[in-house]
């Protein structure tokens, strides 16, 4: 009987509530000392319409260009990703197979493309993927390690996909992970939210772009 009514209770408790009633998830990492940006897969393939990958977060854009401008302001190192795959899709493998619309990023389609208003600059790195993790068979680890980066502001499309994965492999791989939240989207409000909730709970510090700008101080 004790038990019971300890589960039902536990069911009527809000997410957030279950969690912070633990006092196990979601201690706070801090910023490291010394930090890059990873932009991740802002291709047009995520903010035009009649794309099949279309997500419907275009105020996305505005937060991230800010977040751009600000971390080059303070020579920040700036990496930027971006999906590509050859024409038969065979370096996607299974991956590739089981999402139909990722045909739209072999190399040449103009989905595939950045966004215009954030084009990378010359002398950022332009890392090229084939799976959701940045990290995942590509030179990236090796980029941060030889610039001694220990912390890694992410921002990027889609939260439940890319973002997730590279947040995961950032803190496995030793990194302090900070999720800038109104810098990323998703398809669909319902997976970016629990995705952001998760991230917070578990592997990263997650956060809105003005309060990431106060923590890690104003140039």
């Amino acid at each position: 009987m004790t038990e019971t009514m300890e589960s039902s209770s536990t069911s009527s408790m809000s997410v957030s509530a279950n969690y912070a009633a633990s006092g196990a998830f979601g201690a706070t990492l801090g910023t490291g000392t010394r930090q890059a940006l990873l932009m991740i897969d802002f291709a047009r393939a995520y903010f035009e319409p009649d794309s099949p990958l279309y997500a419907a977060a275009p105020q996305v854009l505005d937060v991230a260009g800010d977040l751009l401008r600000w971390a080059r302001s303070r020579r920040m190192l700036v990496c930027h990703t971006q999906v590509v795959y050859d024409e038969a899709g065979l370096n996607g493998g299974v991956f590739y197979r089981k999402i139909p619309a990722l045909e739209n990023f072999r190399r040449g389609h103009p989905l595939g493309a950045f966004v215009p208003s954030l084009q990378p600059e010359p002398g950022e790195a332009v890392v090229e993927k084939q799976y959701a993790s940045a990290f995942f068979g590509t030179s990236l680890l090796s980029l941060l390690n030889a610039q001694r980066i220990d912390s890694v502001l992410i921002a990027g499309m889609s939260t439940s996909g890319c973002v997730r994965a590279t947040t995961v492999d950032a803190v496995q791989l030793g990194f302090v992970p900070l999720v800038v939240a109104d810098a990323c989207g998703d398809r669909h409000p319902a997976p970016h939210e629990a995705n952001l909730f998760d991230l917070q709970a578990k592997y990263a510090d997650v956060m809105p772009f003005e309060t990431l700008r106060q923590r890690i101080g104003k140039p």
